[in-house]
Formats: C-alpha cells, structure tokens, sequence
C-alpha cells in the first residue's frame, strides 16, 4: 500500500509511523471506551473478580490490556501498510540471489520512484551491463579463435611451400640451374607474402592499442595515389585490370601522416585487385572540398551481400569465405583502413551492387593537433 504523496522511503516510514500511531490511538481511545462501559455493568451487578474490584478494573489489569492492544494494533498496521514494500524488496534479494547464480535475462519490475525503485533500475542496468561484458567476451574469444585458424592457415600454405621448394633443391643435387632458379625466386615470393602477412598482424596491434604516434606532415594526396598505381601496375597488368583515376588539378594537399595513408589506400587498391579483377575495371575519384577530401576507390567485381556491409571493417571478418580463403589474406586489411581513417579524424564508408563497390573515404584536409578517435 503506496500514497502518492510520499517521494522516498524515509518519508514512506515517518508517514507509516504516524498513521499506523494514530490508528492505535483510535484503537486505544475505542478500548478504554468499552472498558469503562464493563467497568459501569459490572458495578451495577455487583460483580467482583481478582481484575474487577468495587472501583472497577484495577490499575495494573486496564494498563496491561491497554499496552498489549496498543502494540498489537500498532504492528499490525504498520505491517499493512509496508506489506507491498517488504514483498517488493524480497523481490530485490531474490533477484539479487538469481543475478549471482548467473541469470541476466529477467529484469525487475520497477516500482514507484523511489530508493527501491533507484536500486531495481541500478540492478537492471548492472544485469545488462554484465550481460554486455560477456557477450564481449565471448566475441572476443571468438576472434581470437578465429584470429589462430586465420593466422594459422595464411602461414601454413607459403610456408608448406617454401619447405616443399627448398626440399626438392637440398635433395636434387643434379637439379639444372635453370630450374634451381625457379624455385628459388617461387621460395623466395612466399617468403615475402610470409613478410608481408606479419607486418600487416603487427601493424594492426599497435593501431589497435594506439601504440602508433602520427607523423603529421603536408601531403599531396593526388601524388601518393599516382605513386600508389604505379607501384601496383605489375598486378594491373597480371590481372589485366584497367584504372582510371579522376581528380581535379594537379595537387590536393591535406595533413597526414604519410606512410599510414600508404597503407590506407594501399590496403583498398589490393582489396580492389583481389575481389574486383573479374570486373577487368578500377575507378579512383578524388573530389577535394573546402575542408574536406572524398576519395572514391570503384571496383566491378563481386557484390557484396547487405548483411555484410555492417561488418566488413570488422577485424578478421571474411566475406564469402571459400573465395576469401582462395584470395589469401589476414582479414585485417579493411580493418587497418578503418583504423587509420578514425586516426586522422575521417571516416569510410562502403556500398556495392550492380553498379560496382565502392570505397569512400573522407579525410579533413586538416588536423588541428588532433588525434583521431577509435570510435568502434
């Protein structure tokens, strides 16, 4: 039983108090009442008893009744009136006791506004939050799981072939040197992926934990991609890929640091080649602003599903694995650009269908002394 007057659970017991004191004065005043009417028939019958004299009840007997009734009527009814509270706060303890057996699916009802209440929403919110910490837990558990099937599979395969290649030289001594050659240059290419593969792992923990410092200097952002496709042409021309690149003067220049920009673009380039080549196209756009500058990386390959679009900056999130796999790869390559975008305070964002899938990148053309947020 609540009154809605009442704001907080001292008020609650300081009003309990009092009307269940004025209920027993009642009770009291109704007692001594029907005692003195006895008192009167008793008299006029004559009737006389070890409790009832010629003057009436004695002192002591009328005290006794009225202390035991007094404090009767009084528990009584402050118990009714704190009956829906004392329920409600065994409610708390029971959830309590379930909260620490490990069950974080039923909150609790919450109750009013007052200390109870507070107290029910600070348990729901701490359920939730535990909740919230396992469930990252688990995540995360699961990320390293997958973190050692992808390290291990993108290492075993150079490796077993590297050990293979080597084999077949150390045994065939009267191998031609021709074909000595051959292995030796296809060794050392799995050598270099094997680089290559623990460069981009050691280069994601330290953006991940922000152990990199920036080295913010002036960048021409349309003279690193140019060195960026040059450098990459060999692929282009393996896969027999063509590139455009779309910009509007001769030099955008914004702060950054220049090596990680590298990476960023170089990471979307290589993206593009290894699920784009079906396309036989590339398309790089570069759309400078006053304070801003778009670059737009474009490859008609593959269309990547919806539901997938949300994840794929995740860490070692693979789309369609059976072709990820074929294509090789860490999984950490689009993570790695996300994170170095958030570094220099830019963002990046995807969508793909029939049209092709694009890669857009916002960068600030300046950084005020200000280091990118890991918003994830």
């Amino acid at each position: 039983m609540k009154l809605s007057f009442v704001k907080n659970y001292s008020q609650r017991i300081i009003t309990y108090l009092i009307i269940s004191g004025l209920v027993t004065l009642l009770v009291e005043g109704f007692i001594i009442f029907s005692l003195r009417g006895m008192e009167n028939y008793f008299r006029r019958t004559g009737y006389r008893s070890a409790m009832f004299g010629p003057d009436g009840m004695r002192p002591e007997y009328r005290m006794m009744i009225l202390i035991m009734f007094g404090i009767i009527t009084f528990i009584l009814c402050f118990y009714i009136w704190m009956r829906d509270t004392i329920s409600y706060l065994n409610l708390i303890i029971r959830k309590v006791k379930d909260i620490s057996e490990g069950d974080f699916d039923h909150p609790i009802e919450v109750r009013g506004n007052d200390e109870f209440a507070s107290m029910a929403q600070n348990l729901n919110q701490m359920q939730k939050n535990i909740k919230d910490i396992m469930e990252r837990e688990r995540l995360a558990e699961h990320t390293k799981n997958d973190l050692v099937s992808s390290v291990a599979h993108d290492i075993r395969t150079p490796l077993t072939s590297i050990l293979g290649y080597l084999g077949w030289v150390r045994e065939k001594k009267d191998m031609d040197d021709a074909t000595r050659d051959k292995y030796i240059e296809i060794v050392y290419d799995k050598a270099k992926r094997l680089e290559q593969l623990t460069n981009e792992l050691f280069g994601f923990v330290k953006l991940e934990h922000n152990e990199l410092k920036l080295q913010i200097t002036r960048l021409d952002l349309i003279q690193l991609m140019e060195q960026m496709l040059d450098e990459m042409t060999p692929s282009f021309v393996k896969y027999g890929i063509e590139v455009e690149f779309h910009h509007p003067g001769n030099s955008v220049w914004i702060e950054a640091d220049g090596e990680l920009m590298a990476r960023l673009f170089g990471n979307l380039l290589n993206n593009a080649i290894k699920y784009g080549k079906e396309g036989k196209q590339i398309l790089i756009k570069m759309e400078p602003g006053t304070d801003w500058v778009v670059t737009k990386v474009v490859n008609y390959g593959h269309v990547i599903p919806k539901e997938e679009l949300d994840s794929i900056f995740l860490k070692f999130y693979r789309t369609e694995q059976s072709r990820s796999r074929n294509t090789g790869g860490t999984g950490l390559g689009l993570a790695i650009v996300w994170q170095i975008a958030q570094l220099h305070n830019g963002t990046i964002r995807v969508k793909s269908d029939l049209q092709g899938t694009v890669f857009e990148v916002d960068l600030p053309l300046y950084q005020s002394g200000k280091k990118g947020r890991n918003l994830r």
